[in-house]
């Protein structure tokens, strides 16, 4: 079952790649797919409110197989995702049955699982919100890159867990933190359009900005971003700061011990506390409260790498079977 999985993870790799190829196809060159489409509507609804728009974002396509060919490659695109999905899945599953455990003892699982969660997540708010597909791109990027990382940084052998990890809390703890760092993970994708899409419309053509060009309209990328962080956040908070000190307490004899694992995890929660006060004070900008949201993003990504691989502390297991 350990190689299984080990062989549906490279897969899974070349799925979510192929995803993201077939994504950036259509981000590139599917302008008159159903989201350039949308977009048409859109502006006829301002011509019939009055709005002046230029003449020519009213024509409607006139190249017919370019157009199908975007619709088609989006649609490969989602496709591919869900397979990688599956894939992603039978790689977690696997894993697990190989360790007769819940497979995210180690850094290598713990990141397995969060893009597991991530790549849910993603398929969800495509479903839900069909217009944003233009972001599978970005989300399938995120998705690669992290498992490309667990791959070659992080891969532990199946192993059982450290003696410390063997506790009810180890599902409790660990599970709720998996859930809210992957809907995070995604929250961070249209955080950072919607800045670059703002930039965009701001009249700045220059890299990254003209990525801004085919994503959804900055107030959608805004909602999205709030309402992903939102619903994480809460997670969030019970994992790391409720199930985690009463888990160090029936572990260690303490509730905090400002372990580097510990003093990470409380600075983002503190980073993503400033972003929902600021999102909800109306004088702070929602670009200066979105910027707020990639800092603790970053702050998530100390913890997940820099924290296991340059920290000793008691939660160091990046390769002996912890996060």
């Amino acid at each position: 079952m350990a190689e299984l999985s080990n062989q549906l993870m490279a897969v899974t790799v070349l799925a979510y790649l192929a995803a993201m190829v077939c994504y950036a196809a259509e981000y590139a060159f599917g302008d008159r797919s159903h989201i350039g489409r949308a977009a048409t509507r859109q502006a006829r609804e301002l011509v019939g409110a009055g709005a002046p728009v230029p003449p020519a974002s009213l024509e409607e396509p006139a190249e017919a197989p370019r157009r199908d060919r975007g619709e088609l490659l989006g649609r490969i695109g989602v496709g591919l995702n869900w397979l990688a999905f599956a894939l992603h899945l039978g790689t977690v599953v696997t894993r697990g049955i190989a360790a007769d455990r819940m497979p995210w003892g180690n850094m290598y699982e713990f990141i397995l699982a969060v893009t597991l969660v991530g790549s849910a997540v993603w398929l969800g708010v495509l479903t839900r919100r069909p217009t944003v597909r233009h972001l599978g791109l970005f989300a399938a990027l995120a998705l690669v890159v992290l498992l490309g990382a667990a791959g070659l940084i992080a891969y532990t052998p199946v192993g059982p867990l450290v003696p410390a990890l063997n506790s009810y809390w180890y599902v409790i703890h660990v599970s709720t933190i998996i859930i809210a760092s992957g809907i995070l993970l995604i929250g961070a994708v249209p955080a950072a359009m919607f800045l670059i899409r703002t930039g965009h419309d701001e009249g700045k053509r220059r890299f990254p900005y003209t990525l801004g060009a085919k994503v959804p309209a900055a107030a959608t990328l805004e909602r999205l971003t709030f309402r992903l962080h939102a619903f994480a956040f809460p997670l969030f908070t019970f994992g790391a700061l409720i199930a985690g000190p009463l888990w160090a307490e029936a572990s260690w004899g303490r509730y905090w011990g400002w372990d580097p694992k510990e003093v990470w995890a409380f600075i983002s929660w503190v980073v993503y506390a400033a972003y929902l006060h600021a999102r909800a004070t109306p004088s702070v900008k929602r670009t200066t409260a979105t910027w707020i949201a990639l800092v603790g993003f970053a702050t998530m990504l100390m913890n997940l790498f820099g924290v296991n691989l340059f920290f000793e502390g008691l939660h160091s297991y990046a390769n002996a079977g912890g996060m």
